[in-house]
């Protein structure tokens, strides 16, 4: 089967023309103009087929956010936020950890770190100022950890450090993704319970969080925010060749992978204002999962 290259289970099952692939489940549906998708990879040979690890991918979609639709972008963040509660219970009063992945110095990498900065964090208060401390409120902390190039240090070092001393019982992680289809730049978001690979938008792969290897479970959320050159350059052929088949696209795309335009990647000229509305987004529905017993107007103030 073809790899495409994406970070979307839907697109990865899409792609292989997996309906009736075993060991996978496929839902459609729509909820409040946001078309919701989930795939859950039950077996390891369909892991290995659609280049996923098993587990549950939930899609949310609506382009109505990337024309920053407030009504939507509430959706999102609404769906978004009962989608990441019901991903893990919530037990005692050990901490959340949010983890935002990504270098904050290029923008369509910086999701991650985006999202920790209007993220609540509360940890603090509850370790130094009890008696200021809201009882409403559950305990998070949060950390973007920068880049191997600028740090020096793993990801994967940090947070294993952090989990030895915190004892979180989850992790959340935000990160960028890459797309298959353009249209999803800036107007899809995924979830999933199957932890998540840094850089592997980027094709820069570095050690899994995972719940294996961690030790705890593992979240991981992204919104796609570049798509690679390639891609696009087989989608405009195939655009404008109708007669051109399948193989000879295929065979095209892979002399392009080959050189320097295989690495390239694009993403659209607006992407700051994508990037900031991401992670107002993302940040919106983590503090909704995770501080179910405060308003959505305290959590709009404290956010602000």
């Amino acid at each position: 089967m073809r790899q495409i290259r994406t970070d979307l289970a839907m697109e990865s099952f899409q792609s292989s023309g997996g309906e009736g692939m075993p060991g996978v489940r496929v839902s459609h549906w729509e909820t409040m103009g946001v078309n919701m998708t989930e795939v859950v990879v039950e077996q390891e040979s369909a892991a290995r087929a659609l280049g996923k690890a098993v587990g549950t991918y939930m899609t949310l979609e609506c382009q109505a956010v990337r024309q920053r639709d407030l009504d939507a972008r509430l959706a999102m963040a609404n769906l978004l936020g009962e989608e990441i509660a019901r991903m893990f219970h919530r037990e005692g009063d050990a901490p959340v950890l949010v983890v935002g992945l990504g270098n904050r110095r290029i923008t369509p990498d910086s999701l991650g770190p985006q999202t920790i900065d209007r993220t609540l964090v509360t940890r603090h208060m509850f370790q130094e100022l009890p008696e200021y401390a809201d009882p409403r409120m559950r305990s998070v902390c949060a950390l973007a950890p920068g880049v191997l190039g600028i740090t020096g240090i793993e990801t994967m070092e940090m947070v294993e450090a952090l989990c030895a001393s915190l004892h979180p019982q989850a992790i959340i992680c935000v990160d960028s993704l890459s797309a298959r289809s353009a249209s999803r730049i800036g107007a899809a978001v995924q979830l999933t319970d199957a932890g998540i690979q840094p850089g592997s938008g980027v094709g820069n792969h570095r050690k899994s969080l995972t719940r294996e290897t961690l030790g705890v479970p593992v979240i991981a959320v992204g919104m796609p925010t570049v798509i690679y050159a390639a891609t696009l350059a087989r989608d405009a052929m195939e655009s404008l060749s109708a007669n051109v088949s399948g193989e000879a696209l295929d065979s095209v795309e892979q002399e392009m992978l080959k050189g320097d335009a295989g690495e390239m990647i694009v993403t659209p000229r607006e992407i700051d204002d994508l990037i900031c509305d991401a992670a107002g987004i993302i940040a919106s529905a983590i503090n909704r999962a995770l501080q179910p017993d405060l308003s959505e107007e305290e959590i709009m103030a404290l956010m602000d």
